[in-house]
């Protein structure tokens, strides 16, 4: 299912882990949010349950696409890992 950020959380509880929630609108936080009005940092998103991110105009607008996309993997890959 496509979801916005807003609502993953309240389908995440409902249907449980089963489901495949993708999340558009996701936005690095501190980046600008452009004309979305429903977004999350992928660490928000990811907490709030989501399966799959959807990311766009923050790599394909940004002045180092590359650059844009690591960071926001790293900003994933610390929303995955486990709390000490």
């Amino acid at each position: 299912m496509v979801c916005s950020p807003e609502e993953v959380g309240i389908l995440r509880r409902e249907l449980g882990d089963d489901p495949l929630l993708v999340i558009p609108g996701i936005r690095p936080a501190g980046s600008d949010i452009g004309d979305q009005k429903r977004i999350a940092t992928p660490a928000i998103a990811i907490e709030r349950g989501a399966s799959m991110l959807v990311v766009g105009r923050p790599i394909t607008r940004a002045a180092d696409p590359a650059e844009a996309a690591e960071s926001i993997l790293k900003e994933i890959e610390m929303a995955l890992k486990p709390e000490k």
